[in-house]
Order: C-alpha cells, then structure tokens, then sequence
C-alpha cells in the first residue's frame, strides 16, 4: 500500500493493513540473504518473477470503447485526489505493446494486472462489451507471445458504479450472482490462456477503506470512524461486505472447478494485504492483544477459506453484528484457495487497548481491542523502513497455523515521491535496498519449507495510486505524467531488477554494473 505522512495517518494507515502472528524462533528469522541469484530459487514454472499493476491504475481510455464508470472513478472524481484522477493513467490501454515489450526488456517471467468490470460488461450485468473482451483477450495474447505468464485479477476496487447505484455493491447479497457472472465471462473468453486467477485483490483493506474508514472506493463510513462519506455504517458494514465477498469468491470458485479447470488447468484464490506482527512489549497483554488482532485482520479472511468459519474472538467481540455461515456456506467457502495472493510492505506493532470493548458503538478496531503501531513511522522521505523479517512472519505464520498452502507475492516494493529532478528521480536507491532485502528475506523463508511459488514487485511502473493518485509512486519505471506521450524512463531499480533476472548475482557487485 502507499502512504504518506505520519503522526495522525500513519494511525490510518496502520489500521487499514492486515497482520499476521505467529510464535517464531528468533534462529527462523536470520538476517536476510544478502548474495543470492534467480538460480537460487526454483526455475519457472515451478517459482515465477514478476511486476504487477491493476486496471484503473494504468489502463485510462475511461469513457472509450464502451467502458462506464466503476467506483474507483466516482470515487476519483469525487475531488478526493484534489484534481486528479484515473482518466488517462498511464494510457496502457493503448500502449500495451510498448509496455510488454519493456517487460520483455526486464526479464519479467509474469505480470500481474486486473480486469475492468465495467470494461467488459459496462452495465454490471448483461451484453458483454466485445471491445473490452478484445482488449484484454490481445494484452494476454501479446504477454504470452513473448512468455510472460498472465496472472489475472477479477477485482481490484473497481465494481460497475451502476451496481454501486442500483443494490450497494458489496453490502448486498445480490452482488454474488452478479460477479458469478462477470467471473464466468472471464473464464470463457480468457481461462484458455491464464494459468492463474485471483478473484479479489487485497480484500481485507478494501472493506475497512472502503466501508469503514471512507478513504477509498466506494467510500463508505458513519461517524465517528470516518468523515465526508455520504452514507454508510462503519460499525456493521465492514462484516456484511467481507461476508458478501467471502460468498462471491467461493461461488466463482466453484463455477471454475465445476466447468473450466479440468480443461484449463489453472489455479484459482484470493489476495490478502499482510503486515508482519509482532507484539508491542513483552507482556501478556500485548501478547493477547496480537493474538486478536491477527484474529480480526487475517484470520477474518484466511480462518473462513481454510476451517469454514470466523474466529472464536471475533465472533465473541462483534457478536450480532457480524454474519454467520449456513452450513452448505461453510462448506463451499472452506478451501476454495488453490493458493493464496499476499501483499505485504512492512512491521507492525500491537499494543493491548482493553478500554475499545468498553465502547457502546465500536468498529472493527474498538471490536479487536488493540492498537497498530509502527515504532520506526514512515520515513521522512516518505520510504517505507525496511524490515524483511515481517514477511518471514507472515510466511512463517500461513506454515505453521495454515498447513502452508501454496502461496505468491503479488505486491512488495517502496514507495518514494515523484522528485523535481528527473536524475533523482530514476535513482531510486532505496527502493533497490528494499527489495533486495525483501528478496533475501524471501529466499531464507523458503530455505525453511515456506511453500512460495512467486515474487511480484509493486508496480511494473508508475501509475495511479490508492492513496495519493499519482503523487507517490512505487514504479520500478517512472511514468512523466507532465509529458502529453507519458514517457517511460527506467529506473535505477528496474536495471537492478533485469540484471537479476537475467542471472546476475546480488550482491556489493551489483551495485556497480
């Protein structure tokens, strides 16, 4: 995810990210590999290297070929990025070509996007809109022709606004048919050629953004949890919607098993944000109150996908407020993941905040109890500090508590800010010490059995980001959106990243190719 200042925002954005706990040895969270090669991880297909990015965030070409709104576009021209918005982004939609050919260029083994539902069927349901079927049908034929694998994401914030309009969206038991629907298109026009398919993009952050703190689409919220949303109610929304999508993924999943992945042979989950957790001192409380909080963040989607049901210590604290599974609910929501999509970023700490419960109107973070800290904050340039055993905690936590199922990184990378100095700009660094330490960190996790089967950088290039619009960037390329061709320029970063693709070892040589 992408931020910017602290004290207040960094509360924010601590408390919108997932977590995860578990018991490590201090000996399982050695110091990240710091000379390591592409040869010292399995070979593709087996592990892939990748970038990814998300339809509204490069694509643009908003109001062409057919396409309407979605609720990442309402909510852009809402003014909540001053007076900017994803009309153009990055204008991928018609510069694919260019854009394989610098993934060609790179290295990249696999590349990660999302598909537009108002792009493909422009009213949420009914007729299909050809030229969006033909658009995304040639980006996965350009992407295989020169042997990226196409890892494809049904949604990533961005539901037809007309679904939004016409029942609420997520918050509406109706929204399971529809994106049945909108999935069962994507496997018959594109299920032939993608071996890999998640159904949602960060799932936990989009509820508790969007349905609680109103900071992203649709922007949902009630007082006093959130501000300048129309409408919404922080204190039940985010349960409802997580429950509708939680149904949504698994019927889309059982449509896939029952009539594509025989013959296409791909594999199908669901993408959660992660944050390493570790408790904030030592006590029984602290302990406890991570406990909880891994509960209420990662547990609320990985506890239903894996044993079928909520955990006990949310079920306790929320009470009637958070929905229940039927029995046949249960049954086909309990391993509908042939693997699991993380994102992860950085460490966070829990502190025991026993005062929330005792609160007569609480949302999800008064339920779990506990503060989300961050002992180093975001640094002053704005990057990201770089811990890398967070992730070997989040690995370690999916072996040891979830039987270590198949797991791919979708998103890791640093954020920097746009700099007025192109050189700057490009000499990106930082971001080059954070993923070679994520990268170490990686290779020691599946040293130790972390079943791992890819690693994606976020993002392929510069592009429209959740929180800032594109003001803040992660792009291993710099996209000039000053200039009317919107220019890509490699960075520092995406150099590095092509010499390790292409066999170079990373290590102090490196540094100096």
């Amino acid at each position: 995810m992408r931020r910017m200042g602290c004290h207040g925002y960094c509360v924010l954005i601590v408390v919108l990210h997932v977590v995860a706990l578990v018991r490590v040895s201090p000996a399982l969270l050695q110091t990240a590999t710091s000379d390591f090669s592409r040869d010292d991880f399995p070979p593709p297909p087996r592990f892939v290297f990748g970038a990814g990015s998300s339809a509204y965030q490069v694509e643009g070409a908003a109001f062409e070929d057919g396409r309407t709104p979605s609720i990442w576009d309402t909510f852009a021209h809402s003014g909540r990025y001053g007076d900017k918005n994803g009309d153009i982004a990055c204008d991928m939609y018609h510069k694919y070509k260019e854009d394989v050919q610098l993934m060609v260029d790179t290295g990249l083994e696999a590349y990660r996007f999302s598909i537009s539902w108002p792009r493909v069927i422009p009213n949420g349901r009914g007729p299909v809109n050809p030229k969006g079927v033909h658009y995304y049908s040639s980006l996965i034929n350009e992407l295989l022709s020169h042997g990226i694998q196409p890892h494809v994401t049904l949604f990533h914030y961005d539901i037809p606004q007309a679904l939004e309009d016409e029942y609420g969206g997520w918050v509406s038991r109706k929204i399971v048919k529809d994106f049945t629907t909108f999935a069962d298109v994507c496997f018959r026009e594109f299920g032939d050629r993608v071996s890999h398919w998640t159904t949602m993009n960060e799932a936990n952050v989009f509820v508790l953004g969007g349905y609680d703190k109103g900071v992203f689409p649709p922007g949902r919220c009630s007082s006093p949890f959130g501000s300048n949303c129309a409408g919404g109610n922080s204190t039940t929304e985010p349960y409802i919607a997580t429950h509708n999508i939680l149904l949504a993924h698994a019927s889309a999943v059982r449509l896939y098993k029952e009539k594509y992945q025989a013959k296409q042979h791909g594999l199908i989950g669901l993408d959660i944000l992660t944050y390493g957790l570790v408790p904030l001192t030592n006590s029984t409380e602290d302990e406890k109150a991570a406990e909880r909080a891994h509960d209420f963040f990662h547990g609320w989607f990985l506890n239903p996908l894996v044993f079928g049901d909520y955990p006990e210590s949310m079920k306790r604290n929320v009470g009637s407020r958070l929905p229940s599974f039927t029995p046949l609910q249960s049954k086909l929501v309990k391993g509908s993941c042939d693997f699991f999509g993380l994102n992860h970023y950085r460490t966070m700490y829990i502190k025991d905040d026993p005062g929330s419960l005792n609160m007569n109107q609480r949302d999800y973070l008064g339920d779990m109890g506990a503060q989300m800290l961050s002992k180093q904050g975001i640094l002053p340039t704005g990057e990201f500090p770089i811990d890398p055993a967070g992730l070997q905690i989040v690995l370690e936590n999916f072996k040891e508590v979830y039987g270590n199922p198949p797991v791919i990184i979708y998103e890791n990378g640093q954020m920097t800010f746009h700099n007025a100095s192109l050189d700057a700009t490009l000499n990106d660094t930082s971001r080059v010490e954070y993923l070679e330490a994520f990268m170490g960190g990686l290779l020691q996790a599946m040293r130790n059995e972390s079943n791992v089967k890819g690693y994606f950088v976020w993002s392929f290039m510069d592009l429209f980001e959740l929180f800032a619009g594109p003001r803040s960037t992660f792009g291993l390329y710099y996209v000039d959106f000053d200039n009317p061709d919107l220019k890509r320029y490699a960075r520092f970063s995406a150099h590095w990243y092509s010499s390790f693709l292409k066999g170079r070892r990373i290590n102090q040589y490196l540094w100096h190719y």
